[in-house]
């Protein structure tokens, strides 16, 4: 089992920035890929980007790619993701997820583990 605790939303103006958190807890937590996925009101939940075990690799959504960076620490067991030159369109609940065999990192279903998700609103 494996916990996750999203952490660092909240309100801000479009052009401003936050830092999302996600503090991993239980079994053999450096054995799961992390990744970020979001979910606006009415839509379907959406990738992100991924980070592998190690923290060297990396995937993006496309259209998102440069724009949020995900890094990892696993020594404080935390992946974060750094929400540059927010817009009103990334306002969305924010999910950590992290699963152990992911082959395919940009679909819901390759996540085991899921966190309660963190409410980004960017304002024009």
């Amino acid at each position: 089992q494996v916990q996750l605790v999203e952490s660092g939303g909240g309100l801000v103006q479009a052009g401003g920035s936050l830092r999302l958190s996600c503090v991993a807890s239980g079994r053999r937590v450096h054995d799961y890929a992390l990744g970020w996925f979001r979910q606006a009101p009415g839509k379907e939940r959406e990738f992100v980007a991924a980070v592998s075990r190690s923290g060297s690799g990396t995937v993006y959504a496309d259209h998102l790619k440069g724009r949020f960076p995900i890094s990892r620490d696993n020594a404080k067991n935390t992946v974060y993701l750094q929400l540059n030159t927010l817009q009103p369109e990334d306002t969305a609940v924010y999910y950590c997820a992290a699963g152990d065999m992911v082959v395919a990192p940009e679909l819901v279903s390759e996540y085991m583990y899921w966190g309660q998700g963190t409410q980004v609103t960017v304002s024009s």
